[in-house]
């Protein structure tokens, strides 16, 4: 787990689809933005405006993809999803936590990724659904 220290320290955002606005907490036990929707046992975070955006654009639901500054309330650790149980280290600097992000800001002005790459995203992860591959969740 990272220490407090230095996740104070560090910028980290969240990308989703829910309209929020600065003070809304984004907590964990809540139907997930990804996959079969179960409910959530940990809410996410990154300190990498990329994968705020590959988190924006995968959630799930109507509307625009969405690019939160988050505070975590509590402890983070990587999220193994995307770091040793899969990859090595922690490239994308992602993280997850089983306490609530505060919003604290918005962005506004950031930049999609290509439609194609885009799509070649959205494939992988649907031949990953059909193998039964699921996201890490203990």
């Amino acid at each position: 787990m990272a220490a407090m220290d230095e996740a104070s320290s560090q910028r980290f955002f969240h990308g989703t689809k829910a309209a929020l606005r600065p003070g809304d907490l984004i907590e964990a036990g809540r139907s997930s933005n990804y996959g079969k929707r179960k409910r959530a046992a940990y809410v996410y975070l990154t300190a990498t405006l990329d994968a705020a955006v590959w988190g924006a654009e995968l959630a799930v639901g109507e509307g625009p993809g969405r690019i939160y500054v988050v505070e975590p309330a509590g402890p983070i650790e990587d999220d193994p999803n995307l770091t040793d149980k899969k990859f090595p280290g922690n490239p994308t600097k992602s993280y997850r936590t089983r306490d609530p992000l505060r919003v604290t800001g918005e962005i506004t002005d950031w930049q999609a990724h290509a439609p194609e790459q885009l799509r070649a995203m959205k494939d992988h992860l649907e031949r990953l659904a059909a193998l039964g591959v699921e996201a890490i969740e203990d």
